[in-house]
């Protein structure tokens, strides 16, 4: 399945292929911490029910990108990027992904588990999580994306922001003629224009987040989601921003998302392998 247009931003696909075979196969040569934030809090308890059936035997965190779980590939990112105090809130088949880590070899970052025994939404398990009396990171056992945590992070102080939220560009085409009458309100109308398969691009959320501690006191001891949290700090007056990443980035929770970003590691391999095998041909016949 080809990438769409929006996610290529120009570039091949043998280049964008390489970049995700970055981000598959990050192995902890960071570059040191990114602003002193060290904690990152991974929520990895939902039940993936958008990637049923394969979700009904393994969490969706678990789902494999070639040879590694998204979640072990996420994992890497973070300790390359300084973050090696890691919190996993989990709850849907969670032995699974304890059993995971906890054989995990040559782990940098100590990991913790966060057990929800009944589902609290997106933002309910950050009230369970110890230890958030500073900045830290939040995001999706789920995403697989070339993000620069640190640059993130960076904006997220210069700005003074008590939440940020990371956002990507996503393009939606409309597969049909769309009508726009002068009149609105008035169904029947005359037409003023009409625009055949638009495609409107949006900024969405990539599920990462940098979060202040004083956004927690927003969150009810109710099911509560990050959606919610944010309204709820716009409506307190609290600075939510955003921080744009131009990057690869695949929600891996979509069909879609998940079957590209197989593909395109499994692109990445067959350009290796060609690479490789040219070597062999030109050291052979000169």
């Amino acid at each position: 399945m080809e990438p769409p247009d929006h996610r290529m931003n120009g570039r091949g696909h043998e280049e964008v292929a390489r970049d995700l075979l970055g981000a598959l196969e990050s192995n902890g040569n960071g570059n040191g911490p990114n602003g002193h934030v060290s904690k990152a809090v991974i929520l990895a308890g939902g039940r993936g029910t958008r990637l049923a059936p394969y979700t009904s035997i393994l969490p969706k965190p678990l789902m494999p990108i070639g040879e590694r779980a998204i979640l072990e590939i996420l994992v890497d990112q973070l300790e390359d990027q300084g973050l090696l105090d890691i919190s996993l809130c989990v709850g849907y088949l969670s032995h699974l992904i304890r059993a995971v880590f906890d054989s995990r070899p040559d782990p940098q970052a100590s990991i913790t588990y966060v057990q929800e025994d009944t589902p609290l939404g997106t933002a309910g398990p950050l009230r369970l999580v110890p230890g958030l009396d500073d900045t830290f990171v939040a995001l999706n056992g789920d995403v697989l994306t070339t993000l620069d945590i640190r640059a993130l992070v960076r904006h997220h102080r210069e700005s003074g922001n008590v939440f940020t939220v990371a956002t990507h560009e996503r393009t939606v085409k409309i597969n049909y003629g769309v009508v726009y009458l002068a009149e609105r309100g008035d169904t029947n109308g005359r037409v003023e224009v009409w625009e055949e398969k638009p495609e409107i691009a949006s900024l969405v959320s990539m599920g990462i987040y940098v979060i202040e501690p004083r956004a927690l006191d927003y969150i009810p001891a109710e099911r509560f989601d990050i959606p919610d949290l944010i309204q709820a700090l716009i409506a307190a007056g609290e600075p939510v921003g955003a921080f744009t990443h131009p990057g690869l980035w695949f929600d891996i929770g979509r069909h879609d998302d998940y079957e590209q970003a197989v593909a395109m590691w499994l692109a990445n391999r067959e350009v290796d392998a060609a690479t490789d095998l040219s070597g062999v041909e030109n050291r052979t016949h000169p």
